[in-house]
Order: structure tokens, then C-alpha cells, then sequence
């Protein structure tokens, strides 16, 4: 099991979207006391942003002080979502929406030795995977729409939230569940009591004075609201 996948913490993985591109290695060093850097890869084609590609995550990979997550908001991901973990991150996120055939490129992405998340968009309903979700490591519950900065949090996430962690406890899997978009210290906490585990949080922890302060109040935050919900 990946280290950014355990179920029995609660993982802080600043997204270097809100990072300066110009000092990438001096940013990377900036949040080296997080557990995983949370990459997102935007192709212009599922979102309306483009980021990077493999060859960037793979210069990432090499300079980063902490595993890469990759996040793929990317479209025909059965094709290109390998090349991810070949680029050599940690783990792999490809959205559901965007995959022909879900578990059978989770099955390629093991096979690559790495830990596999599959992404849902605020829309997309949580129940028809939950006969599956064992296939993955991660499920992450995007809590903005995909691909645009700055949005707000959206709360109408937390029982969805409550949903999967309800069914994936009740099925006694060690999945863990990630949330993606307006996470800071005035939400995580929502998020750690209705189940989430693994928090991205981008411009909460880069525009902080203080990188690592600011991951250590939020682990500590989600660690607090976390403790009552299914003896996490």
C-alpha cells in the first residue's frame, strides 16, 4: 500500500498548481513536509486548462522531495493514464468520467507499481462505483468543479462524502478518500468528520507565509474532526 494511500492518518498534499513555475524546485522544497505533492494534469480537452504532461511529471518526480500525485483531468484516460506511472508517480488518479474501462486500467496502473485513485466531479454520483471501489486505492470526491481556479467549496460534497465512507467501512476496505478544491482551515475539518482522509489543498498553503506551519495546522485540524468517525 502506497504511503499516501494509508487509510489510518490524515495526508496533506499541497497541489503545485498555485506555485510559482519559475522556482519549481525551490516550491517543492517549500512543502517537503507534506505527504505527497498533488499534481494536476489538465489537457485542454476534459477541463478547459492545459498543465503538464508525463515529461514534466517525470522532471517533477525527479526533483520533488515527496511522492507525486498525480491528479489526470484528461480525457481518453485508458490510453494515456500509464504514462503517469511510468513518469514515475506514486500514485494515479484518473477521472471516471473520462475512462472507457475503469478497472481494467487500474489493473494496468498496479501493474506499474502504483497506487490507483479514480476522481468523480461534483455530478457524478458516488453509488454505482461503490460495487467496484475495492479495484482502487483512493477515491477522490472533487469539491469544485474540475479544471477552474479559485472556485469556492462546495458543502453539498459532505454527504457524499458520508456516503462513500459508509459504504467502503461497511465493506471493510482500506480506501481512502481524497478531497480536491477549496480546502483550508475553514473546511477540512467538514471534510475530516464526513470521512475524508486526504486533503488537497493548493492556495491555502502557498500563499501561507509559513508552508509547513500551515500543512501542520491543517493535518492537525483534519486529525482532531477525524478522530470520532469510524475509529480513524
Amino acid at each position: 500500500m502506497n504511503a499516501a494511500y494509508a487509510t489510518d492518518g490524515q495526508y496533506i498534499h499541497p497541489s503545485i498548481l498555485n506555485a510559482d513555475f519559475m522556482r519549481i524546485g525551490e516550491e517543492l522544497d517549500r512543502i517537503s513536509s507534506a505527504d505527497s505533492v498533488h499534481v494536476d494534469v489538465m489537457d485542454n480537452h476534459f477541463v478547459p486548462n492545459l498543465t503538464f504532461g508525463a515529461a514534466m511529471v517525470e522532471q517533477i518526480v525527479e526533483r520533488s522531495p515527496i511522492p507525486v500525485d498525480a491528479h489526470l483531468m484528461i480525457a481518453d484516460a485508458d490510453r494515456h493514464a500509464p504514462e503517469f506511472a511510468e513518469a514515475g508517480a506514486s500514485s494515479v488518479t484518473f477521472h471516471l468520467e473520462a475512462a472507457a474501462a475503469p478497472i481494467r486500467l487500474a489493473r494496468e496502473l498496479r501493474r506499474k507499481n502504483t497506487a490507483v485513485g479514480v476522481a468523480l466531479r461534483p455530478a457524478t454520483p458516488v453509488e454505482p462505483l461503490m460495487d467496484v471501489i475495492g479495484e482502487f486505492d483512493m477515491l477522490l470526491i472533487m469539491t469544485v468543479e474540475p479544471g477552474f481556479g479559485g472556485q469556492s467549496f462546495l458543502e453539498t460534497m459532505l454527504p457524499k462524502i458520508r456516503r462513500a465512507r459508509s459504504a467502503i467501512s461497511e465493506s471493510n476496505l482500506q480506501v481512502s478518500i481524497q478531497v480536491d478544491g477549496g480546502v483550508s482551515r475553514e473546511t477540512i475539518e467538514r471534510c475530516a468528520e464526513a470521512g475524508a482522509n486526504v486533503f488537497v489543498a493548493g492556495s491555502a498553503i502557498y500563499r501561507a507565509h509559513d508552508a509547513a506551519a500551515e500543512i501542520a495546522a491543517l493535518r492537525e485540524l483534519a486529525a482532531q474532526h477525524a478522530a470520532s468517525h469510524n475509529g480513524h
